[in-house]
C-alpha cells in the first residue's frame, strides 16, 4: 500500500512540473538612460547609474602622431567616443553622455558653466541618477570643479576627471582617469564629499586641489590639505569619512541668466602698475582678486589706488597669493582676505557671491572665515 506520504509528494512534485514557470518581470530601463542602450552596451539594472558631461579638453584631444603629446586639437572627439573607448565602464555602471561643450578649457564660460551647474544638478536630482562624472580640460579644470563644488546640492558624488595627454598618444592617460572617475560616482562610499577630482590614481577636494605643474602626469594635488584617497586595480580606497571643507558656501544658480560680474585678477609683483587695477574697473570689473607677493602683500602706491576704488566704486577686493600654498589673514579694513584661496578659485567665489548680491558683511564672512 502506498503511504499518504508518498502520495502527497508525488502529487506536489506534479503540480510542480505543471505550474508555468512566470517570466522574469523586465526592469524599466531609466528614461534619462533610454538612448544610451545598444545592442553591445544593454542595461544592466544591477549596476548604478552614472551620467558623464562632457566639455572637451585634452581627454578629447587629438594629435596627428602618436607621440605627439602639445600642439593637438583640444575636444575633438565627442563624448560617446569616449565612452566607447573603455568598454570596461560597463563592468562599473550604466553610463549615458551628455555634450555640453567641446572646447578647450581657456575657453570656458561663466555661460557654459551655468549651463553646466543646470544639467548636472537636474541630473543628480534623478531618483535613477547614483552620481555625476564631468571631463574638463586640465588647465582650468580646477576653476570649474571649485565652481561646481560650490553650486551643486547633493549628497551624491560629483567627480571631475581629465587627462594631460591626448586621447591618441601612447599610454594615452584619458581613458584610465575616466574609468576611474565613473568607479567613484558608482562607490556609495564616495556620497557626502563634495565635488572631486579625479587624475593618475588620485582623489582629492575640488574646494583645495590645483594644477601644479604644465607637463607631468601627477599635477593635481593639495599640497596642504591632503588627498581624500587612492585606488587599487581601479577601486577607490577613501582614507576618511566624508567630511566638507569648513565654512563653504552655496549659491543657488537656478535661473535663465547665462553670465556673471566680472572680477579680473592682477598679478603682484616689485614695482607693480597701480593704474592697472583702474583700467580693470573702467573696462567693467565689479571685483579684483589680488594675486599678492608673500601672504597677499601689494605695494603702498597699489593699496592706495584699491582704496580709493573700494571708496569711490565700491569695488569688491580680495587679497589673495601669489605663492602656490599658505593662506592671507584678514585685511581689517579695506578689502578681505582670501585665507586659503588661491586667486582663481577666489575669482570664482567672488563672482558667485557678487551675483548673489552680498554686501559687505556676507563678503567678509565668507572670504575671512577662511582664514580662521
Amino acid at each position: 500500500m502506498v503511504s499518504f506520504k508518498l502520495l502527497a509528494l508525488g502529487l506536489s512534485a506534479c503540480l510542480t512540473a505543471a505550474s508555468p514557470v512566470p517570466p522574469p518581470v523586465p526592469v524599466p530601463v531609466p528614461e534619462a538612460f533610454r538612448l544610451s542602450v545598444r545592442d553591445d552596451r544593454p542595461f544592466n539594472a544591477s549596476l548604478p547609474n552614472v551620467t558623464i558631461f562632457a566639455t572637451g579638453g585634452t581627454i578629447a584631444g587629438s594629435a596627428a602622431s602618436s607621440d605627439q603629446t602639445t600642439g593637438y586639437q583640444a575636444g575633438a572627439l565627442g563624448v560617446d567616443v569616449l565612452i566607447d573607448a573603455v568598454p570596461q565602464l560597463w563592468n562599473v555602471s550604466n553610463v549615458r553622455g551628455v555634450q555640453v561643450a567641446n572646447v578647450g578649457s581657456p575657453s570656458i564660460t561663466p555661460a557654459i558653466l551655468l549651463n553646466l551647474t543646470r544639467q548636472v544638478q537636474g541630473a543628480l536630482d534623478d531618483p535613477a541618477c547614483a552620481g555625476v562624472v564631468v571631463t574638463h580640460g586640465t588647465d582650468t579644470l580646477e576653476e570649474s570643479a571649485f565652481f561646481l563644488d560650490l553650486t551643486l546640492r547633493s549628497e551624491k558624488p560629483v567627480v571631475v576627471v581629465g587627462a594631460m595627454r591626448p586621447a591618441t598618444a601612447i599610454s594615452a592617460d584619458g581613458p584610465m582617469n575616466l574609468l576611474a572617475a565613473v568607479t567613484v560616482a558608482a562607490d556609495p562610499a564616495a556620497r557626502g564629499r563634495g565635488a572631486m577630482i579625479v587624475l593618475n590614481d588620485r582623489i582629492s577636494s575640488a574646494y583645495f586641489t590645483t594644477k601644479t605643474n604644465a607637463n607631468s602626469l601627477d599635477t593635481f594635488r593639495s599640497a596642504e590639505q591632503g588627498f581624500l584617497g587612492f585606488f587599487v586595480d581601479i577601486q577607490p580606497k577613501f582614507y576618511s569619512t566624508p567630511s566638507l571643507p569648513l565654512g563653504r558656501p552655496y549659491f543657488d544658480v537656478a535661473g535663465e541668466y547665462m553670465s556673471l560680474p566680472e572680477v579680473d585678477i592682477l598679478y603682484g609683483h616689485e614695482a607693480l602698475n597701480p593704474a592697472l587695477a583702474e583700467a580693470a574697473v573702467q573696462s567693467g570689473a565689479k571685483g579684483l582678486v589680488l594675486a599678492g607677493m608673500g601672504a597677499g602683500g601689494w605695494t603702498d602706491p597699489g593699496n592706495e589706488v584699491i582704496e580709493r576704488l573700494v571708496k569711490d566704486n565700491g569695488t569688491a577686493v580680495v587679497y589673495s597669493r601669489r605663492p602656490a600654498d599658505g593662506y592671507v589673514e584678514p585685511t581689517g579694513s579695506v578689502g578681505y582676505g582670501g585665507g586659503f584661496l588661491n586667486p582663481q578659485k577666489a575669482r570664482i567665489m567672488l563672482q558667485l557671491a557678487l551675483n548673489a548680491g552680498y554686501g559687505d558683511a556676507q563678503l567678509r564672512q565668507i572670504f575671512e572665515f577662511n582664514s580662521l
